[in-house]
């Protein structure tokens, strides 16, 4: 991490997704937050569920997020590199997303912490706005 970069928090996401093109916000009684583009929902912060707990006290995790991956294989990429702190549970077997807790966004940069949240718009955006937001964003 260079000097100019900081650790990711939770305001991160909510930012880093609502900053997205066409991002539609919605915030749930429940205390579910979900962020959307074109009606599909690519990253959102879930409620307590007994698939996430915590394994000494079998508490359920209140802080979970859950983004969208483009690919099986980007989903086994990141919960198998013990380096971050990306899992998922069985009950996403089959489903390109990832979990990550809001307690351990540290471990991440913002700037990591950005790239997973764009790719998660955008392998839910459409293919027009996806191309769009890719032409005025090169990779570096």
């Amino acid at each position: 991490m260079s000097a100019r970069e900081r650790r990711a928090t939770a305001d991160d996401v909510h930012e880093l997704a609502a900053a997205m093109p066409h991002s539609v916000v919605t915030h749930y009684d429940s205390g579910v937050t979900v962020y959307a583009v074109g009606g599909k929902s690519f990253v959102f912060f879930r409620n307590p569920r007994p698939d996430a707990v915590d394994p000494v006290t079998k508490e359920r995790y209140s802080d979970v997020i859950v983004l969208w991956v483009p690919s099986e294989a980007d989903k086994q990429a990141l919960v198998q590199d013990t380096s971050t702190p990306f899992f998922t549970t069985a009950h996403f077997d089959g489903h390109t997303s990832v979990l990550v807790r809001a307690s351990r966004l540290a471990e991440l940069t913002r700037t990591e912490l950005a790239e997973v949240v764009q790719d998660a718009w955008l392998c839910r955006a459409s293919r027009r706005r996806a191309d769009d937001w890719l032409a005025a964003h090169p990779p570096r």
